[in-house]
């Protein structure tokens, strides 16, 4: 078999011969680019998809925080009641009693 210039056979390409002529070492520097290249997108892609990752964590604890404040703020707001908190300082016997009047403003001339 004759060899013909700019060809590669698979045996050529098992063996290594193809390394050797000299269209491939002209080409070297573009296929170590190539090679560059391909490592910067798989690099990129990891690095996407652990932001990615790290994004949908943090969104489903921002919903999970959302939720806790609502509830909360729903306890509070039943907590803060005027009937309950009568009801609490009833409870502990503080000796508070509700006010019947309502509140009068002082007014001072100077």
């Amino acid at each position: 078999m004759a060899k013909t210039k700019g060809k590669i056979s698979v045996r050529g390409l098992m063996s290594g011969n193809f390394m050797s002529r000299e269209g491939f070492l002209d080409q070297l520097p573009f296929i170590l680019y190539l090679t560059f290249l391909g490592i910067v997108y798989i690099t990129n892609h990891f690095n996407a998809e652990k932001v990615l990752r790290e994004t949908q964590k943090l969104e489903k604890e921002l919903h999970e925080m959302r939720a806790e404040s609502i509830t909360r703020t729903s306890i509070l707001m039943d907590n803060s009641k005027q009937s309950k908190v009568a009801e609490r300082v009833k409870e502990r016997n503080l000796g508070l009693e509700e006010a019947t009047t309502p509140p009068q403003q002082i007014i001072v001339d100077r």
